[in-house]
């Protein structure tokens, strides 16, 4: 069977509100929430293991629901949103390595770059534009990613 976690926040809430693993939270009128955002890769074993391994995102789904079909859903750490990494489902398709710029917003970059740094992944190094603060890197099939720190909101 396979455990499925749900650890989304409330609208207008924080991560901190959300519900306990297993609990769904209603949508509220008029919401329109982001929850998941598709990721493509040529290599799902390979990349959720970038995912999970290098960036510390939690596997919270990986299934095979029909002949063909495989749905792998991850969550960075604190994240209300999470990713997919899918193949089978046509109306997901993109090319491989294709997106770009999915931000990850954190409270310290300096310390958010050496952790991942730590765990094996390739960081850029800090970058100040105009007082948002950015550290770039990438999946190995080439989607890219950003650290972003916004000190107001630390």
């Amino acid at each position: 069977m396979t455990e499925i976690h749900d650890a989304k926040a409330e609208p207008g809430g924080t991560v901190e509100d959300a519900a306990p693993a297993g609990v769904t939270l209603p949508v509220r009128p008029g919401a329109y929430l982001l929850e998941l955002v598709p990721v493509p890769v040529f290599d799902i074993d390979r990349a959720k293991a970038f995912y999970a391994d290098k960036l510390g995102f939690a596997v919270d789904v990986d299934v095979r629901p029909a002949e063909g079909v495989r749905v792998v859903q991850l969550t960075p750490p604190g994240s209300a949103c999470s990713i997919t990494l899918t193949e089978g489902l046509p109306q997901a398709d993109m090319p491989a390595g294709s997106l770009r710029a999915l931000h990850l917003v954190v409270s310290d970059i300096e310390q958010a770059r050496a952790a991942l740094i730590a765990r094996g992944a390739e960081v850029g190094p800090v970058e100040d534009m105009g007082g948002v603060y950015y550290a770039f890197f990438a999946d190995p099939d080439g989607n890219t990613w950003t650290l972003q720190h916004m000190p107001w909101r630390a």
